[in-house]
């Protein structure tokens, strides 16, 4: 089934943030939606109202041979499935970066077995810049799509973005190139300078460029009320943009997963290999 990594040469650019949201927004328009988080922020979680306290995770539990994936499922309220990373320290994450180097499969059996369940779209919330996250689910990928913030910086960046350098080297890269679309995230309207970053990078990407998100204080209160913006604010420009990019990719995925219209009860529907249910999330408001 489908796979849609999020990924971004640099950190700070709401790449988490989108991830989320375009999780929602796909399973509003009637997906059923596994959200993946492989970054060691753990902040993947906090968009679905999983509690602070809540710390565990299935990609913390790799080193520990827990690789059983579907016991670390979480449901949401939003209806999307959530695989939540986990806490880690840095020596956890500097073992788990070397168990990996050793062991690509540690990681790699269990993303295959999540791609094998039936009328399921997997989004991968992955680390900024260069990761073995990206080097192992890339190849894998129907989409890649770059973050990318409207500041100055990313015109600095358009080179790495174009010739698909951060998602590899070589030909791996020429390859992964062709999966590779940009959302430019965080475009203020009023700023010169936002804009005129904005408009330079849309022209130096052309077809990659997947869309734009709106800078708003909605985003970050949806965010700090642990709701999703189509929950917090469904009216506001900033989730206008959002169900545009998510049309567009839910129009880019393979036929066999054209979207349904969604009910409470569809929405929520186990496949013909049924995903186990966890207990739902309160979401702290």
């Amino acid at each position: 089934m489908p796979l849609i990594c999020f990924a971004s040469p640099k950190g700070g650019v709401g790449k988490t943030t989108l991830t989320a949201n375009i999780a929602d927004a796909l399973q509003r328009l009637g997906h059923r939606v596994l959200a993946v988080d492989l970054d060691a922020q753990n902040a993947l979680r906090l968009h679905f109202g999983v509690p602070l306290t809540d710390r565990g995770g299935f990609v913390s539990e790799l080193l520990q041979g827990n690789a059983d994936w579907r016991s670390h499922l979480r449901q949401t309220p939003s209806g999307v499935l959530l695989l939540p990373h986990g806490a880690m320290d840095l020596r956890g994450a500097l073992d788990l970066a070397a168990a990996l180097d050793r062991d690509p499969e540690l990681l790699g059996k269990p993303l295959r077995e999540m791609l094998a369940e039936p009328n399921l779209v997997v989004l991968a919330d992955l680390p900024p810049g260069p990761s073995q996250a990206l080097a192992l689910l890339a190849p894998l990928a129907t989409m890649v799509i770059g973050v990318l913030q409207a500041e100055a910086i990313s015109a600095a960046l358009v080179p790495e973005i174009e010739s698909g350098r951060f998602l590899g080297t070589g030909t791996m890269a020429a390859l992964l190139a062709g999966r590779l679309r940009v959302v430019l995230n965080g475009v203020d309207l009023s700023s010169r300078l936002s804009r005129a970053s904005a408009e330079a990078v849309a022209r130096h990407l052309g077809f990659r460029m997947l869309g734009a998100m709106s800078r708003e204080e909605t985003v970050a209160e949806s965010l700090a009320c642990q709701r999703l913006l189509l929950d917090h604010a469904p009216e506001s420009r900033a989730a206008s943009d959002l169900k545009e990019v998510a049309r567009l990719i839910s129009a880019a995925l393979p036929p066999t997963m054209a979207a349904t219209p969604p009910t409470p009860e569809a929405a929520l529907a186990p496949s013909a290999a049924p995903l186990p249910q966890q207990p739902t999330v309160e979401a702290s408001r």
